[in-house]
């Protein structure tokens, strides 16, 4: 079945513009976020609508599970219609936490351009139940579009030196930097070095920014950590 919508505004030309609007304005959804993928610990959340969507998106950063996760193991749409008493055996923290945020359901879906799987578009919904089959087709169909616009601009902010913003508030560069400092301080790999950060920020209860930070700031070095 062909799910393509032909009768969605066209994408602005304004790079102002909120890709995450798109969402929230065409789909029954309270809340969105995108997230494009890159080297480990390179997720660059472009867009928020709001400030839930800003907590969901660092539990899922700093948990390193959720329905994004899940997205990008398997390449396809992961859905919860009631986080609280859905089964969700890849994410239980995560669906947990985000029941306790007064989420009711949440809507993962796949960004691509052509056959590569490049980001996740995440939404969310206060009230539990499905999307429908229209909304869902009408997601689907926006999660291409905004493909390109949403790769391009992740391009141009990890190259920017201007400083996060709402409506690009977690690209993240810190952590970035802070893997590559791990990686050559213990002699691992990007993805090991990733992992040892998330752990580390996990067991100290902080965000894996702020360890970052302290990496990135000389104040921490992992070499000590796991002597």
């Amino acid at each position: 079945m062909n799910d393509v919508v032909t009768d969605d505004p066209p994408l602005s030309s304004d790079p102002a513009e909120s890709l995450c609007g798109l969402f929230v304005d065409l789909v029954p959804v309270s809340g969105a976020s995108i997230t494009v993928f890159g080297r480990p610990g390179a997720h660059s959340t472009i867009c928020v609508s709001d400030g839930i969507a800003v907590e969901l998106d660092q539990l899922q950063f700093d948990l390193g599970e959720g329905p994004r996760f899940q997205t990008a193991r398997t390449g396809r749409a992961a859905i919860s219609e009631d986080v609280l008493t859905g089964v969700h055996p890849e994410w239980p923290v995560f669906g947990g936490a985000a029941a306790r945020l007064g989420v009711g359901s949440v809507f993962s879906f796949p960004i691509r351009i052509g056959s590569a799987l490049l980001g996740v578009a995440d939404l969310y919904r206060r009230t539990t139940g499905p999307l429908g089959d229209d909304a869902t087709k009408r997601a689907r169909s926006i999660a291409r579009r905004v493909a390109a616009p949403a790769v391009a601009r992740a391009g141009r902010s990890a190259t920017s030196d201007e400083p996060d913003s709402r409506d690009s508030p977690a690209l993240r560069r810190e952590v970035h930097q802070a893997t590559g400092m791990i990686l050559i301080q213990l002699e691992v790999s990007a993805d090991e070095a990733f992992d040892l950060l998330r752990a580390h920020a996990f067991s100290q209860a902080r965000t894996v920014e702020d360890v970052a930070r302290d990496v990135v700031q000389r104040r921490l070095d992992f070499r000590d950590v796991t002597s």
